[in-house]
């Protein structure tokens, strides 16, 4: 009878539960729709990893390939792989610790500027290079950087010093990479610690300064402590997306003669996969650096989390 008691008890509640939850699960269901139709049904789609793909045959008439991993042989085996390797993960992390230190800087001296107008006015410079394509942003930087008419060579002539090929050498290229990529988004970046920071008790920073702590102690003690789980949180985030190192820059950007340096994983695959029609390589990359991301982010959030800090 007890049994029966609390079972009948159990389903009311969940009953319940469901009629005062119903209006929240039916909110859901657009939302899952759309992730059901644009996420997770194209997971479907990389099945041509594993095939000889022909797209009269179409993916299910396909055969697979014979081994089964022999578009991850020939990207792994292709005499680009390392280079390509090494681009990526350095292009990437650069910008990711640059990004991150340059965002963290910007956000602390926004939030220890007095005057509002000023600090408004820094603010909405910074943050509107975010708004451009990297198109206008490339012709800006060609209009500055350009060996025949860029602003910086011509200034160099006119003091009788050699131009230098910012945009056509390998050893400067990954400097105006990493520089436009910093000026495009460090504004956005600043936002989110900035909302961070926000966050943080007032009454901290008014005692830490009743013991005589001055400002640059308080940021060391206080700000920077308080955001430390948004910048793991994002930090976490950004090792999962290392092997994209920003496709649209990079390729918008560069040119045969900077292969060397700047050639990514994408945009190799972009020439030889997708120009090339190789669609089955493309899509065992594309697999590829999948898996790896997902690897970096469970990995990088379970390091994190000897900190006490982590997404999950």
């Amino acid at each position: 009878m007890v049994k029966m008691h609390k079972k009948r008890m159990g389903n009311r509640l969940s009953r319940q539960k469901l009629k005062t939850y119903l209006p929240y699960y039916v909110m859901l269901i657009p939302g899952m729709i759309y992730y059901l139709i644009y996420k997770f049904y194209p997971m479907y789609g990389a099945t041509i990893a594993f095939k000889d793909f022909s797209m009269k045959e179409g993916i299910t008439g396909s055969p697979f390939a014979d081994p089964w991993y022999k578009h991850f042989q020939t990207f792994f085996q292709s005499p680009f792989c390392k280079d390509l390797l090494v681009n990526t993960v350095v292009i990437s992390l650069m910008k990711i610790l640059l990004g991150t230190f340059s965002a963290i800087l910007l956000a602390l001296l926004l939030n220890e500027c007095r005057k509002m107008w000023l600090k408004r006015f820094a603010q909405t410079v910074t943050y509107m290079p975010y708004f451009l394509s990297w198109v206008v942003v490339y012709g800006i930087t060609f209009a500055f950087f350009s060996e025949g008419s860029g602003v910086i060579n011509k200034g160099l002539q006119q003091l009788g010093i050699d131009t230098v090929p910012f945009l056509t050498s390998n050893e400067y290229f990954r400097g105006i990479l990493y520089g436009t990529s910093i000026w495009h988004n460090v504004g956005y970046s600043a936002i989110i610690y900035l909302a961070s920071i926000a966050s943080i008790d007032p009454q901290l920073y008014e005692a830490a300064a009743v013991d005589g702590a001055g400002r640059f102690r308080r940021i060391w003690h206080i700000t920077l402590p308080g955001i430390r789980s948004t910048i793991i949180t994002l930090f976490i985030i950004n090792i999962g997306n290392i092997l994209n190192a920003g496709f649209d820059q990079i390729f918008v950007m560069y040119n045969p003669q900077v292969y060397q340096s700047a050639d990514i994983i994408d945009t190799w695959v972009y020439r030889t996969g997708l120009v090339g029609m190789q669609f089955e390589l493309a899509s065992a990359v594309g697999l590829f650096k999948s898996a790896l991301g997902f690897f970096l982010v469970y990995f990088t959030n379970r390091l994190a989390r000897r900190w006490g800090e982590g997404i999950w």
